[in-house]
């Protein structure tokens, strides 16, 4: 799949197939979002991979809006340190997950960290050195069904030419 027919294409997936997914290929998504572009190239992240059902579940029902990671077979977390673009860099990366994942035919979906009142409690959960902070969580697996296409704004309502 090339990269415009990813952007393009790309879903947020809230359910999994039962199917385990293979090692090497959530360290394929990570390497790409490693990638990621990064203020001054300071490449503050860190990815910690949970696939274990119990963590899971706890991490889970430390959200208020992805209770579905629990039936996901691999969340992965993005932490910061906290530098002074630590939000910027962290979400690149977290967009390159999200596009590796469906690039490699994974459904996966943006669970917000930063900014939640649970961050430190997930962050402390991972085992995260105090100076991290949480920027997202990204659940990810075989989509257990056909996403449907949500409704986009048109390109003519947010494309502005010289002014707005």
């Amino acid at each position: 799949m090339d990269a415009v027919e990813a952007l393009k294409t790309r879903r947020s997936v809230r359910a999994f197939k039962k199917a385990p997914v293979d090692p090497k290929l959530i360290e394929d998504i990570v390497d790409c979002a490693r990638l990621a572009p990064t203020a001054r190239n300071v490449q503050p992240w860190e990815f910690v991979v949970m696939r274990d059902p119990a963590k899971l579940r706890e991490l889970a029902q430390l959200t208020d809006h992805g209770r579905f990671i629990a039936e996901a077979p691999v969340c992965i977390a993005v932490l910061c340190k906290d530098t002074k673009y630590y939000l910027e860099d962290g979400s690149a990366a977290t967009q390159n997950l999200l596009l590796a994942a469906h690039a490699h035919g994974l459904g996966a979906c943006w669970v917000a960290g930063d900014k939640k009142p649970y961050a430190a409690k997930v962050a402390a959960l991972l085992e995260a050195p105090e100076d991290y902070k949480l920027v997202s969580l990204v659940p990810l697996g075989y989509p257990a069904d056909e996403t449907p296409r949500r409704q986009k704004r048109p390109l003519k309502e947010v494309l502005h030419w010289d002014r707005f």
